[in-house]
């Protein structure tokens, strides 16, 4: 079977909005922007060349890939490994390795990823069964804690074999996408053909104990175009909230998904189903779940989200707390912030607004990136805002560790980091967004012209964006620069942080280096002209220093502040300030929630570039206390480390 190709923007995000009032909106291919950026490139080309090939020798050398042999019949011996979803850390690292081959072409990552794909094909039951866990009896030692059930399905709340399915169905598209075979498509049709006819309409009633099947299912509908597969992923979601996992909250069972107002449960859980919901609600043109989707986002953004970014308060249950539940010892899992980058992207490509990229872009530049290390190797499954450098907060450890015996967060950062460039743009049927500010190269159709663009930058450590447009014959568009709400003198939409010094100079937007008039349209500087080749659009972000404020319903941030610059939120090292933090008198793991110093104390904090420190960073300095981004933290050994300071 040969399944069409269809736009790539189908593998990270829902292919278009149909909103009336926004016009069709569409993600532009990451195979179409070419990022040469001093901040992305290194940490691309790491993630390329060392976190990947880092990655797949785990999967090796702890069972992970040698289980889908044995179950194929190709070579004797037991179940190796300690969850039942490791088959998923294989095939996200595939995602991640398909993402790279489209744009390094390298026919030995393309060998290999056939030969893991043989594997699993081969392990796949005839009727399209697979889950290596199960087909191997991993149930029946006594030295793993694996897989939760002994017959198929019997225990969906927690055996993760739809979880499974899920990823393997969104890395199938991505190769398919990527190199133009069926090899890996045909084993996901084939599982979600067997899934449809024992769980689809007038059968087996069941759902997911941890969502992220409806994602795929999604993704797998666009790809093939058959309309059953998004059937099945509402299916899944309309059933959530019935009683099936006895109404808990943890696995967002308490009410049915259009009725929740509130972010509850499992983080992870939470934001893969409020990612599936946007996606429905864009490929189904559902008003239920986009309203429902509203509610959550505001839920979150105005009440649990912390100011890195990070989603997902408690470490009991790995879950969001209650309304203004931020403490400092924070969980704020990798895979959430994954999963919160995944969710307002497609809350974006829903309504057309920047609000929902400014907060993407908060997790991504803070949240998210401070996962895994800059050498690659490293990674963080929580993501606090404070740390004693001496107690176990990291999976037993007291800072970043190579893998887990749970690796979600590592084989998710793999996938992730191969596609930034499929969130650097956006187009309508007259419209080009920038929505990320990345020195790229981007080819884009926007109507009937084909665009060529050169984005350069300095971003995020100054905010100076100048597009070179490049054009065969003039045409009539607009450019749409997204104007961050930090540079509107708020940290993000709603009330849940504030600036102390909200002020904000003049934003400037150029054309051919002349200031001009511009629209603001659904938080874009929108020019609209007819363009011609070689001319130059420009925007200059002031980036001052700002002090950020907690609500005052944040118990655990009051009297406190926190810095930041751009979308940067800096921290507070050992490393560059000696001890910072007071012991705390009842000996919490994470020791202080106080500092022994106080902020603003000597001057205000002025910026210097060190292109020496952490890969070239800009750092903070009031003469007393030096801050560096708190995406960079714990890349220079274990130590204290805090955010948030006494005013």
């Amino acid at each position: 079977m040969r399944i069409a190709l269809i736009s790539l923007a189908v593998i990270l995000l829902p292919a278009c909005s149909q909103s009336p009032s926004k016009g069709t909106l569409e993600t532009v291919d990451f195979t179409k922007v070419e990022i040469a950026d001093n901040f992305w490139s290194p940490r691309v080309k790491t993630n390329s060349e060392v976190t990947i090939p880092h990655a797949l020798k785990k999967c090796e050398s702890e069972g992970r890939i040698s289980n889908f042999k044995i179950a194929a019949g190709l070579e004797t011996g037991r179940w190796r490994g300690s969850w039942g979803f490791d088959d998923s850390d294989v095939y996200k690292v595939l995602e991640g390795m398909s993402f790279t081959y489209n744009v390094n072409h390298d026919e030995a990552l393309l060998k290999r990823m056939d030969e893991i794909i043989g594997l699993i094909a081969a392990a796949q039951c005839d009727d399209g069964y697979l889950y290596t866990a199960l087909q191997l009896n991993a149930r029946d030692y006594t030295d793993v804690y694996c897989s939760y059930t002994k017959e198929r399905y019997d225990h969906l709340v927690e055996s993760h074999e739809f979880y499974n399915m899920g990823h393997m169905y969104e890395a199938a598209v991505a190769h398919h996408i990527a190199t133009g075979q069926d090899n890996f498509l045909n084993v996901a049709i084939k599982s979600a053909d067997h899934i449809y006819e024992n769980f689809g309409p007038g059968k087996t009633v069941a759902i997911p104990g941890h969502e992220e099947i409806e994602i795929g299912l999604l993704k797998l509908a666009r790809v093939t175009r058959n309309s059953k597969y998004a059937e099945l992923a509402k299916l899944f979601m309309d059933r959530r909230g019935t009683g099936i996992f006895n109404y808990n909250p943890y696995y967002q069972d308490d009410e049915p998904v259009v009725q929740q107002k509130y972010a509850r449960g499992h983080a992870v859980r939470a934001n893969y189903l409020y990612t599936a919901m946007t996606d429905a609600a864009i490929l189904l043109d559902d008003p239920e779940y986009s309203a429902a989707v509203d509610t959550l986002w505001s839920n979150v953004v105005n009440r649990k989200i912390y100011v890195t970014g990070g989603l997902g308060a408690r470490y009991a249950g790995e879950s969001y707390g209650d309304d203004y539940e931020l403490p400092n010892a924070s969980y704020c899992e990798t895979c959430a912030a994954i999963a919160g980058v995944y969710w307002n992207q497609r809350m974006f490509l829903l309504h057309g607004e920047s609000k929902y990229v400014d907060v993407l872009e908060r997790i991504l530049y803070n949240a998210l990136i401070a996962g895994i290390s800059l050498d690659g190797t490293h990674f963080f499954y929580p993501n606090p805002m404070i740390a004693d450098g001496v107690s176990s907060f990291n999976q037993g450890a007291p800072g970043r560790s190579e893998w887990f015996g749970c690796s979600c967060c590592p084989s998710n950062d793999v996938r992730f980091m191969s596609s930034i460039s499929g969130y650097v743009y956006a187009v309508s049927e007259n419209a080009i967004y920038e929505n990320l500010y990345v020195t790229n190269n981007a080819d884009i159709k926007v109507g009937n012209a084909e665009v060529r663009l050169n984005q350069e930058t300095g971003y995020p450590w100054d905010g100076h964006v100048s597009t070179r447009i490049g054009l065969d014959r003039p045409a009539r568009f607009a450019m749409r620069m997204r104007i961050p709400l930090w540079a509107q003198g708020k940290p993000l939409p709603g009330d849940l942080y504030s600036y102390i010094d909200p002020s904000s100079d003049g934003i400037v937007v150029t054309v051919n280096g002349q200031a001009v008039q511009y629209q603001i349209v659904d938080g874009y500087a929108s020019v609209e002209r007819k363009w011609r080749d070689g001319d130059v659009v420009g925007i200059e972000l002031p980036m001052p220093v700002r002090e950020v404020v907690a609500n005052e319903k944040v118990e655990a941030d009051r009297g406190f502040v926190a810095i930041e610059r751009g979308p940067i939120v800096y921290c507070f090292e050992e490393a560059d300030n000696g001890k910072i933090l007071e012991p705390h008198p009842d000996g919490s793991r994470l020791g202080a929630n106080a500092a022994e110093i106080l902020i603003g104390k000597t001057g205000p904090f002025k910026p210097a570039f060190d292109p020496d420190l952490l890969g070239g960073v800009v750092t903070l300095s009031d003469g007393r206390l030096t801050a560096v981004p708190y995406c960079v933290w714990n890349n220079r050994g274990d130590g204290q480390m805090t955010v948030w300071l006494n005013r």
